[in-house]
């Protein structure tokens, strides 16, 4: 087996839109500033290359890694596609799935940096709709509905509301028209996307005022992808040795 800490696999869903690629692959780029020696590898889940199963098949035999998810929340893709990737690459390599990145501080932080990025200040009438991609898993809304109380908390009680780009509501129009409803006359839009793609265009196209940019190689998120890869690492028969302790 292979000597050193498992391998960090990033799985990122695949788009169309050519930016996608860029922006996660700068990501991983600020991931192995923070973690010099890590592998480091990226895999798509579809629609781009390498796809995961030939990431997991270019791993050296007997190897170890951890597929840390690029999504925010449980749905299929983190239940039941990257445990069946992982089940297919064995027992040539060892492979455990992290946890989603989900309702976590160091996405609050990212995700209040690019909304003030956008123009977004504080004010009287303001409020903000978080967009995300959504998803018809139970838990899927209620992580993203904490993480909108979070950024509420972080923006100073500036009301948040959690809104869905497909498979759950509400809508992101929809959440606009409810903070207008409320007598709120500036509001954003916050993304909860990693990179730019159809859902993070369509919600950013709904914003009457600013428009936050997707995460992309934000520091904060980084630091997120390598606390949810520690935590899966540390569950393996192998510790992860100290010089890899979290970021």
């Amino acid at each position: 087996r292979p000597a050193g800490p498992p391998a960090l696999v990033a799985v990122a869903h695949g788009s169309r839109d050519p930016r996608a690629v860029l922006a996660v692959t700068a990501l991983l780029d600020v991931v192995r500033a923070l973690r010099p020696g890590l592998t480091v590898r990226l895999g798509h889940i579809e629609l781009n290359e390498p796809l995961l199963g030939d990431t997991l098949a270019a791993l050296p035999e007997g190897s170890d890694a951890v597929l840390v998810p690029l999504l925010f929340a449980p749905g299929h893709h983190v239940t039941h596609d990257l445990p069946q990737a992982a089940a297919a690459a064995a027992p040539r390599i060892r492979a455990r799935v992290a946890a989603p990145l989900g309702a976590h501080p160091l996405l609050v932080d990212a995700l209040r940096d690019r909304l003030t990025e956008a123009g977004w200040r504080p004010s009287p009438g303001a409020g903000v709709v978080l967009a995300a991609a959504g998803s018809r898993h139970p838990d899927s809304a209620a992580v993203t509905r904490r993480l909108a109380a979070q950024l509420s908390v972080r923006l100073d009680g500036v009301p948040v509301l959690a809104a869905y780009a497909s498979a759950a509501a509400p809508t992101v129009p929809e959440a606009v028209r409810e903070l207008a409803a409320r007598g709120r006359t500036d509001i954003a839009v916050a993304s909860c996307f990693t990179a730019p793609g159809l859902f993070a265009a369509r919600s950013a196209a709904a914003a009457p005022g600013p428009a936050a940019a997707p995460l992309g190689p934000h520091p904060a998120l980084a630091r997120l992808v390598l606390r949810r890869y520690d935590e899966a690492a540390a569950r393996a028969t192998a510790p992860v040795p100290e010089a890899y302790a979290s970021v």
